[in-house]
């Protein structure tokens, strides 16, 4: 009986385990089935919205949350309405999923072709009016363009690992081979571990990106550890390191078969994707003797570097800087829902088309099978649903200029979370800045 009051008012303590992270992934359409919801809903979006519908009938959740409730100002300002965003939603994912169109779900290979094309022929046609002008007070304009369209290639690539390029396995798997080699990513080590990322995302020991450190694991790093993790740029360059080594806490290699990431039937997957890498890799050496060391370091090199840093921008700002603290789960308090809505959409200004619209991060992590060209309607008809868990983006200039001080804000504030509890905010180390 002591146990039971402990537990429903909200105080216990740490399980011992934690669930082992989910690892399955379907890249295409589920078998459907009716739903008082919507007539085609699939058995993965059913089994989470029970889960969610369970918990939110059996727990006082709000007993179990770590820091204030944030206040908001109503409409007509003459009352505040208080809102706690670790609170379960009033929705369910099948209202979510019966607010888009239809045609959303609709994947177009044609037109994911085209968008290959397209960044493939602007890439060419920049290294070659670099070659041509060689010209120093160019070059600059050079990097930053070419690093944008790596960027590009790699949103197209991401889209052929969630298999919403197309509803071809073989085709997404050629795409994603070729785009994502061509900027050193290992496709299939990519795919598997990002995955992983979708079906764990707000989860503070299963996620696999950008995930927050335990107090004590944070207090173990080593002082110039913690230092570099949270010191600008150089999170901005940890994509390399972490294909190849992960994050801290976590075992394993992007390039290799035996990988705690990978399960034994994907071993093939990586090598060949390893192989892809390898073959890329010493194309570049090649061309370092036919072109020279420094014209490959500007035409490739620090082009390569660019995306990297858009990579890391971008992915760490989907999940980090809001103005108002977002829940991390744990245990039975997490659901692939609630972890969903932890995400942010972002607003990129120029760079929105040019990157694929992948700053409508929710419903992209929610729905990860709708194409990117069908995101900004999709999200837009499901606001309506989501409510206040869904957070609008700051308007952005031509350039995401306003966005450096919602990394910058983060970097000092957002540096570990609690040990202990199910619904977890983000501390700051006073010591550290």
């Amino acid at each position: 009986m002591a146990s039971w009051v402990l537990s429903e008012c909200g105080i216990r303590p740490l399980p011992r385990f934690y669930p082992k992270p989910t690892n399955s992934f379907v890249s295409n359409p589920t078998p459907t089935f009716k739903s008082k919801f919507n007539p085609t809903i699939s058995p993965l979006s059913s089994s989470l919205d029970s889960r969610e519908g369970f918990f939110s009938k059996t727990r006082n959740w709000t007993l179990n949350v770590a820091t204030p409730l944030t206040t908001l100002q109503s409409p007509s300002e003459e009352h505040t309405e208080r809102f706690d965003p670790g609170a379960p939603p009033p929705f369910n994912l099948a209202d979510i999923r019966e607010a888009i169109p239809k045609h959303c779900w609709v994947k177009n290979p044609w037109m994911s072709m085209s968008y290959v094309v397209r960044d493939v022929a602007i890439v060419f046609g920049l290294a070659a009016l670099a070659s041509y002008f060689n010209n120093w007070l160019l070059w600059p304009l050079y990097w930053f363009a070419q690093g944008t369209m790596f960027w590009a290639l790699f949103v197209l690539g991401h889209d052929c690992g969630h298999g919403s390029f197309s509803n071809d396995p073989r085709l997404n798997s050629v795409a994603g081979h070729l785009l994502h080699s061509s900027i050193l990513v290992p496709y299939h080590g990519w795919r598997i571990s990002h995955r992983t990322h979708h079906q764990n995302h707000g989860h503070v020991e299963n996620d696999e990106s950008w995930h927050p450190l335990p107090e004590s694991m944070y207090k173990k790093l080593e002082k110039a550890t913690q230092i570099f993790r949270f010191t600008l740029p150089f999170p901005m360059l940890a994509y390399p390191f972490y294909l190849w080594n992960r994050s801290p806490g976590k075992n394993g290699s992007h390039y290799h078969p035996d990988s705690d990431l990978f399960l034994p039937k994907e071993k093939k997957d990586v090598l060949t994707s390893t192989a892809c890498w390898t073959a890329m890799a010493a194309l570049l050496v090649c061309l370092n003797f036919v072109m020279g060391p420094i014209q490959m370091l500007k035409l490739y090199g620090i082009p390569y570097w660019i995306f990297v840093m858009w990579l890391d921008f971008v992915t760490y700002l989907h999940h980090h800087g809001h103005e108002d603290k977002l829940p991390w789960y744990r245990g039975k308090e997490w659901s692939y829902l609630r972890g969903g809505l932890t995400t942010l959409d972002r607003d990129y200004g120029w760079i929105n088309n040019i990157h694929h619209d992948i700053g409508t991060h929710v419903i992209h992590h929610l729905f990860p099978q709708i194409p990117h060209y069908h995101l900004v309607e999709a999200t837009e008809a499901a606001k309506p649903v989501l409510g206040k868990y869904y957070r609008e983006p700051k308007n952005s200039g031509p350039l995401p200029l306003h966005l450096l001080g919602s990394l910058i804000k983060s970097m000092k504030q957002d540096h570990f979370v609690s040990d202990t509890g199910d619904v977890v905010y983000y501390e700051k180390d006073p010591k550290l800045n």
